[in-house]
């Protein structure tokens, strides 16, 4: 199963996130790296693969598009969500996946061509249509993603950990690849998402707080 390091940036910086809760989130200065400035941050980390949210785009304040590109120059794998609003907005770029997320990429996910598809969850909802994630997933098999993404946003940053039984009916729902985000908190985690049938885990606060050993994200898999 895959590991990819998440970052969010905002305002030039790693920030670290928590629920989903924005407006608080501060610079990642306390974790596996010196420094907060992103490509720093890549180097001293050395991820094999890399998750950025670009959370000024994503709220229509900003963008790191630039910074975006120089980071996936430095990894082997970088799935970059830039609030994408419509097909054309995806970014070119070395080792670059788009991700379009539920949260800005429209009512019709249809249109889309390619990358993954990030199911944004608040609640257990995926938002803004309130649809469970089974349900969106099923109706995903006929779209032209190359994969899903689960992102628990409520979870993000918290360490909350997950349940089984929900990661097996989300699995049971999709037939491409399957990444899950927000919560994962322990190796035993990781464990239970690959023993459920998930190709990749997007992992943050776990490895700054060391639960999930550096090692592993510079392999880019459970070792």
């Amino acid at each position: 199963m895959e590991l990819i390091l998440a970052m969010d940036l905002k305002g030039g910086l790693v920030v670290h996130g928590k629920s989903g809760q924005r407006a608080g989130y501060k610079p990642l200065d306390w974790g596996c790296s010196p420094t907060a400035e992103p490509v720093g941050f890549v180097r001293a980390i050395g991820p094999k693969n890399i998750y950025i949210a670009d959370l000024d785009r994503i709220e229509g304040t900003g963008s790191h598009d630039q910074i975006i590109a120089e980071c996936a120059r430095q990894v082997s794998a970088c799935y970059a969500d830039r609030g994408c609003r419509s097909p054309g907005d995806f970014l070119s770029g070395y080792h670059i996946t788009n991700i379009v997320g539920t949260e800005t990429g429209g009512e019709d996910l249809a249109q889309y061509g390619g990358g993954f598809l990030s199911l944004d969850m608040k609640n257990g909802h995926v938002i803004p249509s309130g649809r469970t994630p089974a349900d969106l997933l099923r109706q995903a098999n006929g779209w032209k993603f190359e994969g899903c993404i689960v992102l628990n946003i409520d979870a993000v940053g918290t360490g909350t950990g997950i349940r089984r039984e929900e990661l097996e009916t989300m699995r049971a729902a999709y037939h491409r690849r399957l990444f899950y985000g927000g919560g994962v908190a322990t190796a035993a985690d990781l464990h239970m998402l690959r023993d459920a049938g998930f190709d990749g885990a997007i992992i943050a606060t776990a490895l700054h707080h060391k639960k999930i050993p550096l090692d592993w994200i510079r392999r880019g898999r459970i070792c």
